[in-house]
């Protein structure tokens, strides 16, 4: 559920120029990502961004877990979400093959295949604020 949240970041961030999610709950049954976003999601975009990151999951990537100098991440990664007392030296950085890669401490799958089937559930929009919740089959 985790490595596929990374997926659907990045496919919001190519699909539709947002940033990464500001918050996440992610669960085993079913989790949401909540986006800075000016409007609701047609029924198009839901489509497409489900057909993405269920492609993307098919193509098998192998996710890779490194550590990375702080002066790496800066340069790299917006770093906004991590805890101003963080006074990190190393960040460990997760790669989904070519398609995404993100500071995360989250547990992850080996390979993107390993994630199944990616269902967008449902999508919310209030306050520039749109929820997306969805579930692996």
């Amino acid at each position: 559920m985790h490595s596929a949240e990374h997926i659907l970041n990045q496919a919001m961030v190519r699909l539709l120029g947002c940033d990464r999610c500001f918050s996440a709950h992610i669960n085993p049954k079913k989790s949401k990502c909540d986006y800075v976003f000016d409007r609701p999601l047609s029924d198009h975009e839901v489509k497409e961004i489900q057909g993405e990151v269920n492609r993307v999951i098919q193509q098998n990537y192998p996710v890779v877990v490194e550590q990375v100098s702080r002066a790496t991440a800066q340069k790299e990664f917006n770093l906004a979400r991590v805890p101003e007392k963080e006074s990190l030296s190393q960040f460990r950085v997760v790669r989904m093959g070519s398609y995404d890669a993100c500071p995360c401490v989250g547990p992850h799958v080996l390979s993107t295949g390993e994630i199944g089937t990616f269902v967008i559930v449902s999508t919310g929009f209030e306050n520039n604020v749109l929820r997306i919740r969805f579930k692996l089959s």
